[in-house]
């Protein structure tokens, strides 16, 4: 799909891959709809990309009503929607025997039930136009076994199956779902897991992955959105991606 001019909707795009997929999608000419639940940070990048070119919308994506309204701020102002990145989520640190099911439960609505309503939400404008192109970000972590990822390795083993089942079924209607896998990214996400904080610093200080860019992983995306496939990583190839040395 041609991102100049199409209208590109991102979820968590107050920092991180959200945020500079925004930015990287606004430079390739789209339009962009900011979603996240940081108010003040989606409204000064809305500022800094141009707010006739860029909108803000405070959303909390695991809020059905929520997500519904903001996919009607963005066709009330842009008149279309044609591409989605899925991209808000958080991680969990703890060993099998200490997962708390509260924070598994929060995970699952974020990482996989919120990606389910927003595609639920924006299939309708896109069936009407009779195209579009989704985005699910995952994570390399699903093809490893690291002791305390399991809930988060989990919830994007289920959205990688998940995403694989919508692109069988929507491509009748001329709408690709793809994942992307990012590896180590310098990002907040870290520092913002729920359960064992300092285990999940540890993991990654140990991983020997060098952590990549934001910008990075939202070039992939965008070449995602671009070309149709069904995946892309950026996982070094000794860590089960196709990433070479």
């Amino acid at each position: 799909m041609d991102i100049s001019g199409a209208v590109v909707l991102v979820t968590g795009a107050s920092s991180g891959i959200g945020g500079a997929t925004a930015r990287a999608a606004s430079r390739a000419g789209a339009r962009v709809v900011l979603l996240a639940r940081r108010e003040e940070r989606i409204r000064q990048l809305a500022g800094e990309l141009g707010e006739s070119v860029a909108l803000a919308v405070p959303c909390d994506v695991t809020d059905r009503a929520q997500v519904t309204a903001a996919v009607e701020a963005a066709i009330e102002k842009f008149g279309r929607i044609d591409i989605l990145v899925n991209n808000a989520g958080q991680g969990l640190q703890a060993t099998v025997d200490a997962i708390d099911p509260e924070d598994f439960r929060a995970v699952l609505e974020l990482n996989l039930l919120a990606p389910l309503t927003t595609t639920q939400a924006v299939l309708p404008q896109m069936r009407k136009q009779g195209a579009g192109a989704i985005v699910n970000v995952g994570s390399g972590i699903i093809w490893s076994s690291l002791p305390g990822s399991g809930a988060y390795s989990a919830s994007k083993a289920a959205l990688a199956k998940l995403s694989a089942i919508a692109r069988a079924e929507l491509a009748d209607d001329n709408i690709t779902v793809s994942m992307m896998f990012p590896s180590i990214t310098e990002t907040e996400f870290v520092r913002t897991v729920r359960g064992d904080v300092a285990g999940a610093l540890k993991m990654e200080d140990s991983s020997g992955l060098a952590p990549q860019s934001p910008e990075g992983a939202a070039d992939t995306i965008l070449d995602l959105i671009r070309s149709g496939a069904e995946q892309a990583d950026l996982v070094p190839e000794e860590y089960g991606g196709t990433l070479k040395n």
